[in-house]
């Protein structure tokens, strides 16, 4: 079975055995529909929330609203992307009771991520809503180290997680929280509690769930909206809202394999995730196995999620690859092998990850066996100001994301057999981390026989960093178990 999967800019060739499974998402088991009439069911959505008061009886004239949209790691750019569609709806349902525009803020809650471009802020609000309000500063990006603008809440009561906040979010009359229910490793889904947990905070919020000490548990693979991560999430934006003695209104997207829209919800978080989680279910948890999978295959491009470098940034690569591992764990044996393609030439991006190569060097040495072993370095780096200048002003990471990212890479040495990356340009970054490499898919599957037999289950995923994931299940699987 000949197949091509992503490899840097192009891709690779494989010739695989003809036992083989395939699995696309959308294609292989196709998505529910998507909304016939994406603006009416957005606006219904808005004018009847679940779970608090129309916007209509929360704001009048003087009232300030801050409307916080998701980054460019999620939700598309089309022309009805929800961005695009929900957010001239809420200033809409605002402007009609009485607020004035200038008293309307949209914030992207880029968190811990780079700060979005000029060019790409307008990528995902569309040119009528950028051109209304960049020129006057009513769109920014989230700061998290920029302390004039941020709230210290103490700490949440169940898991004593560390609160803070963006200010003007705190202060407002109505925040807004525009989110995407999409399949996500952490936490099972993104939106909901998630958004605000992540997205517009601090990186001492965010180190409360994004650690070996959470990522490591049992219950966070296989993925689960039951996790202690997600509990998390659930339990810091609780707290945000009791602080701030109102509700969020969240308008959260269901989305199908294309970032498109298969349902809204509207109102107060906790009552519209699981709503939206029923909904996303039928698309993101797959019940399609008949058995389990010995080897797991699919390629890396250079550039996707976090950006151009992330196929290639030893660390993201291993990340990348326990990503998967925790949305198809239920269809894989207890020690599977992966066999992935990526150039892997050296190029961290220095410019967007700017953290990131010294931590890779930290773990090459002073006795670090695993990536857990260079979290004692977290804080020291997370306050280092050459890092924070590069994630204010240089559009680079904020230094502790690295960190972060090390949680999840390990759990792919703890879950696989072996891990390949083939046609690596610069082999030894794989090795490095505990990575083995070969030239192609055939000499990578010939060596793990060693470790799987001569006839193992092959499951194949094509295009998986290039459409939406889903969480593959077995055939028989109990909805309970997610």
């Amino acid at each position: 079975m000949k197949l091509s999967f992503e490899y840097g800019p192009g891709m690779m060739d494989a010739e695989l055995p003809e036992w083989t499974d395939v699995f696309v998402p959308g294609e292989t088991v196709p998505d529910p529909p998507v909304l016939e009439d994406i603006e009416a069911a957005t606006s219904a959505s808005i004018q009847n929330p679940i779970g608090v008061e129309p916007i209509a009886k929360q704001v009048r004239k003087g009232s300030k609203v801050v409307i916080v949209f998701p980054d460019r790691v999620k939700g598309g750019t089309q022309a009805n992307s929800h961005r695009k569609v929900s957010i001239p709806l809420i200033i809409e349902e605002c402007r009609n009771a009485g607020v004035e525009e200038k008293d309307i803020k949209l914030i992207c809650s880029n968190g811990l991520h780079r700060k979005n471009t000029k060019e790409e802020i307008r990528s995902l609000l569309g040119d009528a809503i950028f051109d209304r309000f960049w020129p006057t500063g009513q769109i920014v990006n989230h700061d998290s180290e920029d302390w004039s603008n941020l709230v210290d809440l103490g700490y949440e009561e169940t898991y004593h997680s560390h609160v803070i906040m963006n200010k003007e979010v705190f202060e407002a009359d109505l925040a807004v929280l525009i989110g995407h229910t999409l399949g996500n490793p952490y936490g099972g889904y993104s939106g909901g509690y998630k958004h605000c947990a992540t997205g517009i905070t601090h990186w001492q919020c965010i180190g409360a769930h994004h650690t070996p000490a959470v990522m490591h548990r049992p219950d966070f693979v296989p993925v689960s909206t039951h996790s202690l991560m997600r509990h998390k999430f659930d339990a810091i934006g609780q707290y945000m809202e009791k602080c701030m003695g109102k509700k969020f209104f969240c308008c959260d997207a269901v989305l199908d394999t294309y970032q498109r829209q298969i349902a809204v919800f509207s109102g107060a978080a906790d009552q519209i995730q699981p709503l939206s989680w029923e909904v996303a279910d039928k698309r993101t948890y797959v019940n399609w196995a008949q058995k389990k999978y010995d080897v797991m295959v699919f390629g890396m491009p250079q550039s996707f999620h976090y950006g151009n470098g992330m196929g290639t940034n030893p660390i993201l690569i291993m990340q990348a690859i326990s990503a998967q591992i925790v949305r198809h764990k239920r269809v894989l044996t207890d020690s599977p092998v992966v066999i992935c393609s990526s150039i892997c030439n050296g190029y961290f991006h220095d410019e967007e990850f700017p953290s990131y190569r010294e931590v890779f060097n930290l773990f090459q040495k002073d006795y670090a066996n695993i990536l857990p072993d260079i979290e004692k370095y977290s804080e020291e780096l997370s306050r280092r100001q050459d890092y924070i200048d590069k994630y204010r002003f240089g559009y680079g990471y904020h230094p502790f994301h690295a960190f972060s990212m090390i949680s999840s890479a390990h759990i792919a040495e703890q879950h696989c057999a072996a891990i390949y990356i083939v046609g690596a340009q610069e082999p030894g970054y794989a090795r490095a981390m505990g990575m083995k490499t070969r030239a192609t898919f055939e000499d990578a599957l010939a060596d793990a026989r060693k470790y799987v037999g001569d006839r193992p289950n092959i499951l194949a995923l094509p295009k998986t960093f290039k459409i939406a994931a889903v969480h593959l299940c077995m055939k028989d699987e109990e909805s309970s178990e997610r």
